[in-house]
């Protein structure tokens, strides 16, 4: 039961990193009107969240939990550097970098130090939650789930800041949407090195041209 209760707090939005003030790509949708509604809004999440998140990020978050099991310093610089690469845009670099910083400054206010996290200069958000699952004992598959759901609420608050749309439609977002998680989280445990996929050709323009948009909410 600790560790249900310390991946509650793990993927809760009050986890002070900022990731409140990212849309990853959605608020650019939102000024195409590529997003619009409460029916787009979800079919965008759900097709990042299947197409982007799954295949990539959800595969490196695994990996990084098992180099934190086995305390393997090389494997976890690798899947860092790797990770940080696999940024299409310098935007979504900053924003796991940034909020990285913040998990890790959060991680140091509770006395844990990861080792396997010392001596990387930069590492990402994904690498960062890891290590608190690692520290608080958070089974991988719920960890993988609580990174997921998070990624998703984040998401759903965005679209109903940006449309904006209601508490109801939002809720309607994220109950659909979490009912895929289970799958992907399945998906990504049985997953090789060969299942990585980060191609997402719409996800990436969105993500550049709202580098330059004139008028936003988010920084990403």
């Amino acid at each position: 039961m600790t560790s249900l209760a310390r991946l509650l707090q793990l993927a809760s939005p009050a986890l002070p990193v900022g990731a409140y003030s990212y849309s990853q790509g959605l608020e650019r949708a939102i000024d195409e009107a590529v997003v619009h509604d409460a029916r787009s809004a979800e079919a965008w999440i759900r097709d990042t969240l299947e197409l982007v998140v799954a295949r990539y990020e959800a595969i490196v978050l695994v990996r990084f939990m098992a180099a934190f099991d086995a305390g393997d310093t090389g494997a976890v610089a690798h899947w860092n550097a790797r990770f940080l690469a696999s940024r299409e845009s310098s935007e979504l670099r900053a924003e796991t970098v940034q909020m990285g910083y913040s998990l890790r400054r959060l991680l140091a206010a509770f006395d844990i130090v990861p080792g396997p996290l010392e001596g990387l200069d930069e590492p990402c958000f994904t690498a960062v939650f890891a290590a608190t699952a690692h520290a608080w004992t958070i089974p991988p598959d719920d960890a993988l789930v609580g990174y997921l759901w998070s990624w998703v609420e984040n998401q759903a608050l965005a679209a109903m800041k940006a449309i904006p749309l209601g508490q109801t439609d939002g809720q309607r977002m994220m109950h659909a949407l979490g009912a895929r998680l289970p799958a992907i989280a399945a998906r990504a445990l049985a997953a090789t090195d060969d299942d990585l996929v980060n191609l997402a050709p719409g996800f990436a323009l969105m993500s550049v041209r709202h580098e330059t948009q004139y008028s936003r909410l988010f920084r990403s």
